[in-house]
């Protein structure tokens, strides 16, 4: 099946597994220029819209937000047959709409030659969060533990949702993102408990916090370390 008819199916899925197909309309621009010099402002509105002034919160939440539909694009097509889309921030588009979330947009989807496991390592974790994190890093001081720990967090989520609303699946999630997250890489000791079974599900606890905590109001997200390990003097970040 071509992946773009994988990708028209994944959209039932939920909004994080939906990207724009064929011609874009007016507004969407490269990936390459959100990694780059597009990055500052657009985590300049992400705290604006979050009411705070805490520009590492508001650069860990746009991250997240980020590699969440990376990620969910990548392991659904996957899940769904096999093959991962290839997801290089120049073949891929993105907008960010007055009154609303991150949109993306494949013009000319085409899959990775790598299949399973291979294909997703290389469509998001070698593909585009390198460069992300880093300008991330550079930009606002982000620790390399937050990054890690927000890319194995949008994986699991992306699997959740899979597992809720996508049952069944040919291809498991479950063992796609356990491969990503036991083999050596920037996954590796990202989690702090990684349980999988039939009838209860994936439980997942990140060794490290989003900082979603210091918006006010903002509480702790369900698998953040601190629920877990709270540390005299605040998590480790």
């Amino acid at each position: 099946m071509p992946v773009i008819e994988t990708l028209g199916r994944l959209a039932a899925v939920g909004p994080y597994f939906t990207a724009g197909l064929g011609a874009p309309p007016a507004g969407y621009r490269p990936l390459t220029e959100l990694y780059g010099p597009a990055l500052d402002g657009y985590v300049a509105e992400t705290a604006r819209r979050m009411g705070t002034a805490r520009t590492r919160v508001a650069a860990s939440t746009a991250h997240l937000g980020i590699a969440s539909r990376l990620w969910s694009l990548a392991l659904g097509c996957a899940a769904l047959d096999g093959r991962v889309p290839d997801l290089a921030p120049d073949r891929v588009l993105w907008h960010l709409p007055a009154g609303g979330s991150l949109t993306l947009w494949l013009p000319d989807p085409e899959a990775r030659p790598e299949p399973g496991a291979q294909g997703l390592a290389a469509s998001v974790l070698e593909g585009n969060l390198p460069v992300l994190d880093a300008r991330l890093r550079a930009g606002s001081g982000l620790s390399d533990r937050i990054l890690r720990g927000n890319s194995a967090s949008a994986l699991v989520g992306a699997l959740r949702v899979l597992e809720n609303r996508a049952p069944g699946t040919p291809y498991s999630p479950a063992a796609l993102a356990s491969e990503l997250l036991d083999r050596a890489g920037p996954l590796a000791d990202t989690a702090h408990t990684w349980i999988h079974e039939p009838g209860l599900g994936t439980a997942f606890v990140r060794n490290s916090c989003c900082l979603y905590y210091q918006v006010p109001g903002g509480g702790l997200c369900g698998d953040c370390v601190l629920r877990t390990r709270p540390a005299a003097g605040g998590p480790r970040t």
